[in-house]
């Protein structure tokens, strides 16, 4: 059946680069990659590429000596197009104890993020690092001599600190001892987001909760064996016998339930150790007191942070936000309780003082995180003597 719609011209193909196999979209994109194939810096590639596209964007058609002769204007004649390598190597590969595998810009820039470094600030240094492997014309670089190409070009486009912070976290990948940091905090807070963004950030497999161990425990202990955790951390005191007349029934309550998850506690860092493998726990029954990281120094590099949020408003709102796309834990029980939850935050914050365990205020998540990410790597620099610079 014919249709009354009018019919469309057929699409135009674009700009078409014409040389004698034929031819084939003219890209932007492909001629910033392959100047930066023959040494060509991003921005001088990014501005030659802008340049001829300029010139010719009213053509159809546009012969490859022609263009050639275009970027060349462009490159102000410095540098002849002819002059430069044709092609790199297809792959470049990384070379460690005899083994090769291909780099990766993605990988790399995974890597630079324990260095407590935003992430499209990781992907420009790795970008500028392929680039400088590029302008080599190498097809394989030794890890070590890679590391220390990083370490330079972090040094120099963002000081020493960061560096030193990413020397820390590549020499900590070989110790024997295992990684395992510890978030406190009240409910709400915003531990368990902090918790796994740091993991992806430091390429930690293992995130749990006090949650999911109090769980677990509720299962094997009935509620008249331990009675603080089957409620919550703000309720506890209503479920065990006794508090209802203590001085601070609240307080009492959370100190009960603590004191019983802390058992678990402890497990799951006794097997993190056992097993040799890096862990986040966080939990508001990680209180500070109850846990010793001394306890485990010869076996783990053990951290110790707590998470809170200072600001009411920003606490009472971050209920508020989390009911919107959790419908089964609704705001009102929070915020009926948020008194009793700021009680306990208070308590945390002055045991964590009292300890000396550092305290995050979760004003921002993404500046926390990068908190977290600098105390981790500056902690371990302190504790094992990571990435200390090696005599020339």
């Amino acid at each position: 059946m014919a249709s009354d719609a009018p019919r469309r011209a057929p699409a135009s193909p674009g700009l078409q680069v014409e040389d004698a196999l034929g031819r084939r979209p003219f890209m932007r994109g492909i001629m910033v990659h392959s100047l930066m194939a023959r040494g060509v810096s991003f921005e001088d590639a990014f501005r030659v590429a802008n340049g001829v596209r300029d010139k010719i964007r009213d053509r159809a058609v546009v012969p490859r000596d022609e263009l050639a002769r275009l970027i060349e204007a462009e490159l102000g004649g410095e540098r002849p197009l002819e002059g430069l390598p044709l092609r790199l190597p297809r792959t470049i590969h990384v070379v460690e104890a005899g083994h090769r595998t291909p780099f990766s810009k993605g990988v790399l820039a995974q890597s630079l993020l324990a260095a407590a470094i935003a992430p499209d600030e990781a992907f420009e240094v790795a970008r500028e690092i392929e680039a400088e492997l590029m302008r080599r014309r190498t097809s394989e670089v030794d890890r070590d001599q890679l590391r220390a190409l990083v370490t330079e070009i972090l040094e120099r486009s963002m000081g020493e600190r960061v560096a030193g912070r990413y020397r820390i976290w590549r020499a900590f990948q070989e110790s024997e001892r295992p990684m395992i940091l510890l978030l406190a905090g009240a409910a709400g807070v915003g531990k368990t987001a902090l918790a796994q963004e740091v993991a992806y950030r430091l390429g930690i497999p293992r995130v749990t909760s006090t949650d999911s161990i109090r769980q677990v425990m509720r299962i094997m202990l009935s509620p008249e064996l331990a009675p603080a955790i089957h409620a919550s951390s703000y309720d506890a005191w209503q479920v065990v016998p006794g508090l209802a007349a203590a001085q601070d029934p609240v307080i009492e309550g959370f100190r009960a339930q603590a004191t019983t998850v802390a058992v678990g506690v402890r497990a799951m860092v006794e097997r993190s150790i056992a097993e040799n493998t890096h862990m986040i726990l966080d939990g508001v029954s990680i209180l500070p007191g109850l846990f010793d990281p001394e306890r485990y120094a010869n076996d783990a590099h053990v951290i110790f942070l707590a998470v809170a949020t200072l600001d009411p408003v920003a606490y009472k709102g971050r209920f508020e936000a989390r009911a919107r796309v959790a419908s089964r834990r609704p705001p009102h029980r929070y915020l009926e309780n948020l008194d009793a939850i700021l009680r306990i935050q208070d308590h945390i914050l002055e045991l964590a003082e009292e300890h000396g365990v550092p305290i995050v205020d979760n004003a921002s998540f993404d500046g926390s995180v990068l908190s977290i990410l600098r105390h981790v790597t500056e902690t371990l620099g302190k504790q094992g003597g990571f990435g200390e610079r090696k005599p020339a």
